[in-house]
């Protein structure tokens, strides 16, 4: 992995151990990969084999029985792995990496009303008043690509459908205005012909705002229509990294 100047983050040698119950288990062993600053790097691999504890890691989200061990997660010059504090995170997390989740009704508050819910996140990540916010929201839903924006701010989750709720977390993650966007694994509930959607919404965001993208999947289909560079995950550990391309034309790992 060269060292590039246009590297947004950089982690080295990261090992993630867990307590659980009276032993340690090492989830993520010594793994090392760079983000170049507006490229997608997929992270593949079965189900276990770390992805998800590895993105968790750049945003302070482990569980409270986890930690990183050892090994730094270098993000525009800070060391990702010294922060402590829920305040420290505070200035990463959302702010500057983003994560899109599997589930959408998991990362919406069912009790309030999506415009709310987009809104809230204007005024905290961006300093706008309420009402610049809300025409802000109502803007996003659009970009996202919400039918009838204006009417549909006050409604609830329920009443979206679960490709339409993904495109509201969607919308969420870029009010935040991130300079890197986790996807973890963001079409895995829903249909393949949402999925299509789903994946042609972010690469065009992804050209209009110029963030950064980790995108999590072990569908091989995604892979193809979206990264530019793919990380193969096994057992914890990079077995490969490579570009689309070689991943799929050239693999030099058997598992790959």
């Amino acid at each position: 992995m060269t060292e590039n100047k246009n590297v947004i983050l950089s982690a080295r040698d990261i090992v993630v151990e867990f307590d659980v119950r009276d032993r340690v288990l090492t989830a993520i062993r010594g793994v090392s990969l760079d983000l170049v600053e507006g490229e997608v790097l997929a992270l593949v691999g079965e189900s276990g084999s770390g992805k998800s504890v590895l993105t968790k890691t750049f945003t302070g989200m482990l569980e409270e029985n986890g930690r990183v061990a050892s090994g730094s997660i270098n993000y525009r010059g800070q060391d990702l792995t010294k922060l402590r504090s829920h305040q420290d995170w505070a200035q990463i997390r959302g702010a500057k990496i983003a994560t899109i989740f599997q589930d959408p009704m998991t990362s919406l508050d069912p009790i309030k009303t999506i415009g709310s819910q987009i809104v809230e996140v204007i005024v905290k990540h961006q300093g706008k008043s309420p009402k610049e916010a809300k025409k802000m929201a109502i803007d996003y839903m659009d970009k996202v690509g919400i039918p009838d924006a204006e009417e549909r701010f006050n409604e609830y989750p329920f009443q979206y459908s679960g490709g339409m709720r993904q495109r509201i977390v969607i919308a969420i993650a870029l009010a935040c205005r991130p300079d890197i966007l986790i996807c973890d694994e963001p079409t895995t509930a829903l249909d393949v012909t949402i999925q299509a959607q789903i994946i042609d919404l972010l690469k065009s965001l992804k050209e209009e705002y110029g963030f950064s993208v980790i995108f999590i999947t072990h569908d091989l289909g995604v892979v193809a229509s979206i990264a530019d560079k793919v990380a193969v995950m096994y057992a914890g550990e990079i077995i490969e990294f490579a570009t689309v391309e070689e991943i799929f034309y050239e693999p030099c790992h058997p598992y790959t």
